[in-house]
């Protein structure tokens, strides 16, 4: 008899529950419980300031923005997922005792180099199967720099913006985000603080 350990996956009901009394936030794939790393406070600041951009000009307004305490649940035939966005929009909102949002028409990471990976492929795929959702910013916190996955009758299509003067219109929700302000109080490390950094994340 093999003496293997067999993965138990965790229930989504168990998942939840253990949620509301964790003093950390998890993100859940299909039974697989995950641990969120702490984010810096560039990554905090920018994710901040996406929010009051949106906020400000969603209020009184029937979409609503939301920062990243909530998450999104993405259902797949093989599982579902929790994720915790950075910033997400959502114009049809699940009820108020949920503590997750179904359809979200616009999503916001801001990319780490711990996350770059989980943001730029997995994540991507997962929230581009939503039918709800029509934008989704992909934010680097090392330069200003941002990449926008908008639907199209063609399929998602990456648009880039890399200047301080640009502005990502979001005519989806009657919004605009300006990277001067999404940057705003942002001092962007220099190449040799980058190389630094890197060896940190040297295998």
């Amino acid at each position: 008899m093999s003496s293997a350990h067999q993965f138990q996956p965790v229930s989504v009901l168990d998942y939840l529950v253990g949620e509301n009394y964790a003093n950390r936030k998890h993100e859940y794939v299909e039974g697989l419980v995950y641990c969120m790393a702490g984010a810096s406070n560039s990554h905090n600041r920018i994710a901040t300031n996406a929010t009051g951009l949106l906020y400000s000009q969603l209020r009184g307004q029937k979409c609503q923005v939301f920062n990243s305490d909530t998450k999104v649940r993405i259902r797949f035939s093989s599982g579902t997922r929790f994720y915790y966005p950075d910033v997400s929009v959502v114009c049809r909102p699940n009820p108020p005792v949920d503590t997750f949002h179904d359809a979200p028409i616009v999503i916001v990471e801001v990319i780490s180099e711990s996350t770059r990976r989980t943001d730029e492929y997995e994540k991507r795929e997962a929230y581009l199967t939503m039918d709800s959702l029509c934008v989704y910013i992909l934010v680097e916190q090392n330069s200003a720099r941002v990449l926008a996955y908008r639907r199209t009758d063609s399929g998602f299509l990456a648009e880039t913006y890399s200047e301080l003067e640009a502005v990502i219109p979001l005519p989806e929700i009657d919004c605009a985000i300006s990277l001067i302000e999404l940057f705003a109080n942002i001092e962007f490390p220099t190449a040799e603080e980058l190389r630094e950094h890197a060896k940190e994340y040297e295998v």
